[in-house]
């Protein structure tokens, strides 16, 4: 993959995110990170006054540095902010950490040397994943914690994960015949501020939160089916008198997996019942919002994945050159995009929770009680349900926004935070649950389609069927369930559910 700083595409990060990818940078980009690395050295050989380049950092920003002290103030600036704690995040999330930083430092406004950015780039493909703590970051002066811990290993210092084993950073960087890099004015504050630690946790959270959205909508249509339930709802009037886009989007999804049913056509005619419940019925409105709140996180975490995120920021025109102190590491809109995201998975799973709730009950779903024969011997899906239900309101209390607090900070010079890293690490978590809740609907949904044979569903709901029994058999008689639930999850979470109709959310 070729690399051209602020054109990244979402496929971009979508690939370095799913696998190891072997990157370059553009060799247009070298001129303006030269340009930028020579007017530092010319701050520090006319020993002018400049931030981050030969003074203290936070409240100690009044302080002057020495020339000679210069590299020593970079080091020891990596070596004391490397204060994270918690487990490691996952190579997937390191992989975007790592290319949006090199990305971002392409741009040529923050006065790094190409040599550092070419040593990142060969750790990168060299698979060295650095030993980065997920906890310690506060969303603003950029993510400081946790970007020292990456930049350890460019030094040498620290541990990283080479084939998933955890070894000393200079032996990695040894095996694979890379040279530590010895940083110089500037050059660890640009690599340490920025937020892309915090981008590429909410990142993750996004391509997950992508798999949710059509496994659910697949999932929700097999409900209805499973329920007999009306495709009425879904009728485009209904939406476009509305104008939702997200809405008029997700009907036409449901309009589409429910097209050829001949579960649908059996009742067609004759249906006592006038309205479906609001899980079944409603579910464009619902999911088509949580569309519209997927689509905005997109917008706005490519922008920042292709921003320059470092302070200060270093001007070039050729004749001149302005060092300007801003604030662009304040991952407030990341933070906010993961906060709406954090809403869109939780909505997700408390939607298919009722109707798993809906399928299990036979005066609502028309099925047999728990949706297995002989209940009362076989409590079929009861206690699974209770997970359902668990999970759905462990999200709930995930989902509060997380950029409404902040905590002042370095003797309250930063005196307003983000806290959008936490907002994008819980992410992960309440993903994994609403894959969970949603797995659990495809089993009691798939269970209610086989009370129904001979009649078939439409042809992208069997295949997802299909592919669920190829994992998990019928449930006819009580067994051990967990692990039918997880493989179920694991096709949820995966993406696996929706493969054979990609087309209809692309």
């Amino acid at each position: 993959m070729i690399i051209q700083p602020s054109q990244m595409t979402l496929e971009d990060l979508r690939t370095v995110w799913r696998n190891p990818t072997q990157i370059a940078l553009a060799p247009s980009a070298y001129e303006a990170i030269h340009a930028s690395a020579r007017a530092v050295d010319a701050i520090v050989e006319r020993d002018l006054p400049a931030y981050g380049i030969n003074t203290g950092f936070g409240l100690l920003a009044k302080k002057r540095i020495a020339t000679e002290q210069l590299a020593q103030l970079q080091r020891n600036l990596i070596l004391s902010h490397s204060v994270g704690t918690g487990e490691p995040l996952s190579a997937q999330v390191v992989r975007l950490v790592m290319l949006m930083k090199i990305a971002s430092l392409a741009r040529g406004f923050s006065g790094i040397r190409a040599e550092v950015i070419d040593t990142m780039i060969a750790i990168f493909n060299a698979g060295i994943t650095p030993n980065i703590p997920a906890k310690g970051s506060v969303g603003a002066s950029g993510d400081l914690a946790p970007l020292s811990h990456m930049t350890l290993a460019l030094m040498g210092e620290g541990q990283v994960f080479v084939n998933g084993a955890l070894v000393d950073a200079q032996t990695a960087l040894r095996h694979a015949g890379i040279t530590p890099v010895v940083l110089q004015a500037k050059e660890g504050l640009a690599l340490i501020n920025g937020t892309q630690v915090s981008t590429a946790l909410t990142l993750h959270g996004l391509f997950l939160a992508e798999r949710l959205f059509a496994s659910a909508t697949v999932v929700g249509a097999m409900s209805i089916d499973a329920a007999k339930g009306s495709d009425a709802p879904f009728d485009p009037r209904v939406h476009e008198v509305r104008g939702q886009a997200g809405q008029i989007a997700s009907a036409s999804m449901y309009r589409n997996l429910l097209k050829g049913s001949e579960i649908r056509r059996s009742h067609i005619e004759g249906d006592e019942r006038v309205q479906d419940p609001y899980s079944l019925r409603c579910q464009p409105q619902v999911m088509g919002a949580c569309l519209d709140l997927i689509h905005n996180a997109r917008r706005t975490l490519l922008i920042e994945a292709n921003a320059v995120t470092d302070n200060p920021l270093i001007f070039v025109d050729g004749v001149s050159t302005d060092v300007i102190s801003g604030g662009n590491f304040h991952a407030e809109p990341v933070a906010f995009a993961a906060d709406t995201l954090a809403l869109a998975i939780s909505e997700i799973g408390a939607l298919s929770e009722r109707r798993v709730a809906l399928l299990i009950d036979a005066n609502l779903s028309g099925l047999p009680a728990f949706l297995v024969d002989n209940p009362g011997v076989n409590s079929g899906f009861m206690i699974a349900h209770v997970t359902a239900a668990a999970l759905a309101s462990e999200n709930k209390s995930l989902a509060h926004p997380a950029s409404v607090d902040s905590l002042p900070t370095s003797a309250n010079q930063e005196d307003h935070v983000s806290m959008a890293t936490y907002a994008g690490r819980r992410l992960h978590e309440m993903a994994q649950n609403t894959a969970t809740i949603v797995g659990i609907e495809l089993l009691a949904a798939a269970q209610g389609i086989d009370y129904h044979r001979p009649l078939r569903s439409s042809e992208c709901i069997e295949q997802a069927h299909g592919l669920l029994r190829t994992q998990v058999a019928r449930y006819g008689e009580d067994r051990l369930f967990a692990p039918d639930i997880e493989a179920a999850k694991q096709l949820v979470i995966t993406g696996e559910l929706t493969q054979h109709c990609r087309e209809l959310f692309e």
